[in-house]
C-alpha cells in the first residue's frame, strides 16, 4: 500500500513525501498514525482520498503544497503565519489538499476561526505523529529539508539586503541570485515582459525554446498556472515567484538551471529572493512618484497650451530626457472599458500605470527622446516623426500587447499629424484623441488609427447632436437599420455597391454573388431606399448614413 517517491519522479528533490495508493481520509485517521485524533472541522466522509502525507515546519509552506495531501503541522507553526488563518486555510483549499492535522502544543492554542468555512477536514492531535508508521516514512527528512531551506534563505536574504542597502537595483540582484543559486535569472513585469536578466546566453536560448515564453519573449504568466510555482519542461524546471510590495503585484522573479533539477526548496529560495526584490520596487516607487507628478503636470500644461515659450519648453523637456526640438507627433493610448474581474491576490497596479511602464520600455529602444506620461485615464506619448510613423506605432503596440492573453488588457490608440513646434501640441493632442475615439467606434478593441485616415468620420465626429446623426441614419436607411440578419446582409450589399461606384459585376465578385442575384438585390434596395443608382446625391446620403451607423454602433 505504501511506496516511496523520489525527486526524479515528481521534481521535488529533497522534499520526499510518503505516498500511498489513495486511501480515504477516514482510513488514514483510523490507522494509528495520529495520537488522540479529533475532527474539529469538515466532513471526513466527503474528504479527498489521500495520495501523500506531508509535514509543515515553516509558515511559508507554499512550495511544498500539492493536491490530495494530508498536511501535518502544529499550533506553534500556525502562530507564526504572516497572514490571517482564514487566508491560510483558503490557500490550502485552492491547492485542494485532502486535510490538515494540527498538533496541539503546550501553551499555544488553536488560532481563532480556523474551523470557519473550510473545504477540507481539520483534525487535532495531542502528540507527534507515530514514528515508524507506514504513512510517516520520509516525513522526518522533509522536515529537515524545510528547516535547511529556512537557513539557506536567511543567508541568501542577508546577502541580497546588503546589495539593496548599498543602492543596488534589479540588475545587481539578478546577478547575485544567479550566482548564489547557480542558474539563470529573469526579472519581468506581472504580465511577463522581461526587464532584467542574468546568466549564460545558452540558458536563455533553452528557455526561449520552451513553452515558458511566448513568441514575443514574454514569460507566460497567464498560462503557467498563474505564472507562479515550479514548472517542468521535459526534464528541466523553471521556478517563478511573485515580486509584490505593499500588496501590489509588481513582477516575477524567474530561475532556471538547465541540466540541474530544481525542487521545492529552490522555489522557496526564489520566493524569498523575490521579497528582497520588492524592496527595490518600494524604493524606486517612492522616488519616481515625485518625478512622475512633475512630468505629468508639465505634459498637462503643454496639452492645454500653457507650456510657455517653445525654447523654454524644449529646455525643460530635456531635464526629463525628452527631445521636443524636432518634428513631433502625439500618440494617445486609452484602455478599453471592461467589466471588473474578481480581485486577484496580490493586487496589481492600475492598468494605466502598467501600460505606461510597458510603453516606456517599448519606446526606449526606438525613440529614447520620446515623452511617455501616464495621465488620469490615458497615456500620452510625444515622439519624433519618422519616415513611417504608423509602422513604428504598430511595432510599439505589438510589443506592449505581446501575444495577447492575461494582463494584456485591450486599448485604443490615436495618432496625430506631425508638427514642428511645441505650440502645436494642443492641436496635435486633439487630433490624437479624435483618432482614438472615432477609430475605436469604427474598429472596436485594439484600434490603432491615424487622424488622416478618418476621412469623413472627422467631420461626423464634430457633430455634437448625436441624436440628430442617428435620426438622419435611420430616416435615410429606413428598414436597413433593423437588427435582423437580413437587414445587416442588405447593408453589406449596399456598402460594397457604393464602394465600387455601382459596378454590378465587381460587387457581385466581391460578395460572391451571381450577377443576376445581385441585380435582384439592387432592385430590392432601390424599392426600399429610392433610385440611388441614378442619383449621386442620394448615394452620398446613403454613404454618410452607413458611416454614422459604423461610428455610432447602431444595431451593430
Amino acid at each position: 500500500m505504501v511506496r516511496k517517491t523520489n525527486a526524479s519522479q515528481n521534481g521535488d528533490s529533497g522534499a520526499h513525501r510518503t505516498t500511498v495508493d489513495s486511501p480515504s481520509f477516514a482510513d488514514v485517521v483510523a490507522s494509528g498514525l495520529l495520537v488522540d485524533p479529533t475532527v474539529i472541522a469538515g466532513d471526513p466522509a466527503t474528504a479527498r482520498d489521500i495520495t501523500a502525507v506531508a509535514v509543515m515546519m515553516l509558515p511559508e509552506i507554499g512550495p511544498w503544497l500539492r493536491p490530495n495531501q494530508l498536511l501535518v503541522t502544529s499550533t506553534t507553526v500556525l502562530a507564526r503565519l504572516s497572514g490571517t488563518i482564514g487566508d491560510f486555510t483558503a490557500r490550502l483549499g485552492r491547492n485542494k489538499i485532502a486535510g490538515l492535522v494540527v498538533r496541539l502544543d503546550e501553551g499555544c492554542e488553536l488560532p481563532g476561526g480556523i474551523a470557519d468555512e473550510v473545504a477540507f477536514p481539520i483534525v487535532t492531535t495531542s502528540d507527534d505523529i507515530v514514528a515508524g508508521h507506514e504513512f510517516a516514512q520520509g516525513l522526518a527528512e522533509m522536515a529537515k529539508t524545510q528547516v535547511d531551506s529556512v537557513l539557506r534563505a536567511d543567508h541568501l536574504r542577508r546577502g541580497l539586503l546588503e546589495i539593496v542597502m548599498a543602492g543596488g537595483g534589479y540588475k545587481a540582484l539578478a546577478d547575485a541570485v544567479a550566482q548564489r543559486l547557480g542558474g539563470a535569472v529573469l526579472i519581468t513585469t506581472p504580465d511577463g515582459r522581461q526587464t532584467c536578466r542574468a546568466g549564460a546566453d545558452a540558458d536563455f536560448c533553452w528557455l526561449a525554446s520552451t513553452a515558458a515564453l511566448d513568441s514575443t519573449g514574454r514569460v507566460r504568466t497567464d498560462a503557467l498556472d498563474g505564472g507562479l510555482g515550479l514548472h517542468r519542461f521535459d526534464d528541466e524546471y523553471v521556478a517563478i515567484a511573485a515580486i509584490s510590495a505593499n500588496g501590489i503585484d509588481h513582477g516575477r522573479l524567474v530561475l532556471f538551471c538547465p541540466g540541474s533539477t530544481l525542487a521545492c526548496e529552490d522555489l522557496y529560495l526564489v520566493e524569498q529572493a523575490a521579497t528582497v526584490c520588492a524592496l527595490v520596487v518600494s524604493r524606486e516607487l517612492a522616488v519616481s512618484a515625485v518625478e512622475e507628478k512633475h512630468r505629468a503636470n508639465f505634459v498637462r500644461d503643454l496639452l492645454r497650451g500653457r507650456g510657455g515659450d517653445p525654447e523654454q519648453v524644449i529646455v525643460h523637456a530635456q531635464m526629463f530626457g525628452w527631445n521636443l526640438d524636432r518634428n513631433i507627433v502625439v500618440v494617445a493610448v486609452e484602455p478599453d472599458v471592461l467589466d471588473d474581474d474578481a480581485p486577484t491576490a496580490p493586487a496589481r497596479l492600475p492598468v494605466i500605470e502598467r501600460q505606461a511602464r510597458a510603453f516606456v520600455g517599448a519606446v526606449a529602444g526606438r525613440d529614447p527622446g520620446a515623452a511617455v506620461t501616464a495621465l488620469a485615464t490615458e497615456i500620452v506619448i510625444v515622439m519624433g516623426e519618422s519616415s513611417d510613423t504608423m509602422t513604428l506605432v504598430h511595432e510599439l503596440v505589438a510589443q506592449v500587447r505581446g501575444a495577447g492573453g492575461g494582463g494584456r488588457l485591450p486599448f485604443g490608440v490615436g495618432v496625430s499629424r506631425a508638427a514642428s513646434s511645441t505650440v502645436d501640441l494642443p492641436a496635435l493632442y486633439s487630433q490624437a484623441r479624435t483618432a482614438l475615439e472615432v477609430g475605436r467606434k469604427i474598429t472596436g478593441a485594439w484600434a490603432v488609427t491615424h487622424f488622416d485616415d478618418l476621412g469623413v468620420y472627422r467631420l461626423l465626429s464634430l457633430v455634437e447632436d448625436t441624436d440628430e446623426l442617428e435620426s438622419f441614419a435611420r430616416e435615410t436607411l429606413k428598414d436597413l437599420t433593423d437588427e435582423t440578419a437580413e437587414a445587416q446582409d442588405m447593408r453589406r450589399t449596399l456598402e460594397v455597391l457604393l464602394a465600387t461606384n455601382i459596378n454590378i459585376a465587381e460587387t457581385a465578385r466581391q460578395l460572391h454573388f451571381h450577377y443576376n442575384t445581385l441585380r435582384y438585390r439592387v432592385a430590392k434596395l432601390e424599392k426600399m431606399l429610392g433610385p440611388f443608382t441614378a442619383h449621386p446625391e442620394l448615394r452620398l446620403d446613403l454613404s454618410l448614413a452607413l458611416k454614422i451607423i459604423a461610428m455610432r454602433g447602431i444595431n451593430s
